[in-house]
């Protein structure tokens, strides 16, 4: 599928549309990609970014269709705040992802929690909702954010994966509620399921999930495998593990790398493997 220019609607297939949001950055990609699932009547998933431009293309890509549910897979910045100006507009519900605010030392000022999401209804893992001929259900995927749901649509065999599985990078895993241990549970959890094309919230569609899944497990295993080498060698302070780790890295990134890594530092703290002492990590004895 092919980049779309701001504001402009792509269908993908019967049942999904996509309008792209005007915020592009080294953390988004080219934007947040807003999901319209239906034809008599739709569901908006990852509204976006609270812009009167994106609104007004999400309004024009619906159509004066019924919308049964706006449905935000987590809670950052870049994927809630339209709900609410959505459904004002709209007199939808927003249906999807609990609420979740938290003060995050992350690298990204738009990856702040949207204090002011406020769900008519919560959905826990398998609840779903439906309209007409499509079926949309929740899959808890926590790890990015404690709050982060996926969401399935059986009849089509498609997964909006929000920015826990992403198509150009592999997501950001911020403590404190950043959790890897949580994060490598959804991945595997993922890999078990039988979707065949997966929706991210940013960059391309991935139509080969499983090896896709495979990929990334694997590519958090080896960044483990880096992380105690370091620490065998001595190499104890966050930011001398992301340039050592991290060659060629865009400078832009490096906060959104650090935070990964301390992500996996304290995985290996609550299994027993490594040990803090001052903000300098090491091996546990």
């Amino acid at each position: 599928m092919d980049t779309l220019p701001t504001g402009d609607c792509m269908v993908i297939d019967g049942l999904i549309a996509r309008v792209l949001a005007p915020n592009p950055s080294p953390y988004t990609y080219t934007g947040t990609q807003t999901y319209l699932v239906g034809t008599q009547n739709v569901a908006v998933i990852d509204p976006g970014p609270d812009e009167p431009d994106h609104l007004a293309a999400l309004m024009r890509a619906i159509a004066g269709r019924p919308v049964v549910a706006i449905m935000c897979t987590h809670t950052h910045r870049d994927h809630s705040p339209a709900a609410r100006a959505l459904k004002q507009a709209t007199g939808a519900p927003i249906i999807g992802c609990a609420p979740l605010v938290l003060d995050d030392a992350g690298p990204r000022a738009d990856a702040s929690f949207d204090r002011d999401y406020a769900p008519d209804r919560v959905l826990t893992d398998g609840e779903s909702l439906s309209g007409d001929a499509w079926t949309i259900a929740a899959v808890a995927t926590p790890g990015h954010t404690s709050n982060h749901l996926c969401y399935a649509v059986p009849e089509n065999g498609a997964l909006f994966t929000g920015d826990h599985v992403m198509g150009w990078s592999t997501t950001v895993v911020s403590p404190p509620d950043g959790d890897m241990k949580a994060y490598m549970a959804s991945l595997a959890k993922l890999y078990d399921r039988s979707d065949r094309t997966y929706y991210p919230a940013h960059g391309e569609p991935i139509t080969n999930p499983h090896q896709f899944v495979r990929g990334l497990i694997g590519h958090r295993k080896q960044r483990e495998k880096q992380i105690l080498r370091l620490l065998g060698e001595g190499v104890g302070a966050i930011p001398d593990m992301v340039t050592r780790m991290y060659v060629g890295l865009d400078p832009r990134l490096s906060g959104a790398a650090a935070r990964s890594v301390l992500a996996h530092l304290i995985d290996l703290r609550d299994r027993g493997i490594a040990t803090e002492t001052d903000d300098h990590w090491r091996n546990a004895a």
